[in-house]
């Protein structure tokens, strides 16, 4: 079993996406085989990249707010929403707040979604 504070995780920056950031608090390195916890960090004013890809996601704010970006519709996000990201579905998640926008994400730990490093 691993208890540990998230913030004795360090923070990665994201190359091409200023004022985002990520601690990759549970995955492969630490014995996961089937999903790895992130939390993401994204400054007041930043997003993430409006993509897709083949594989699911979950993810619970933690804290700020924002909107959820599907491509066609914004939808508020506040502390305590949760957001189910079907496989292949157009996603951003963008601060709009005036603090940080703190939230999990989990996905599976296919090797196209991993860091070369959790791999």
């Amino acid at each position: 079993m691993l208890i540990r504070d998230y913030q004795d995780v360090p923070t990665q920056d994201i190359s091409d996406l200023p004022g985002v950031t990520i601690r990759w608090v549970i995955s492969t390195p630490e014995g996961a085989r089937n999903f790895a916890m992130r939390i993401f960090e994204v400054q007041p004013g930043y997003a993430s990249p409006l993509h897709s890809h083949y594989w699911e996601h979950e993810i619970f704010v933690l804290a700020g707010s924002g909107v959820a970006n599907n491509g066609e519709k914004e939808t508020p996000i506040t502390a305590g929403s949760t957001i189910f990201i079907p496989p292949n579905a157009k996603h951003q998640l963008r601060n709009t707040g005036q603090s940080v926008l703190r939230f999990l994400c989990m996905i599976p730990t296919v090797p196209e979604a991993l860091p070369p490093s959790h791999r």
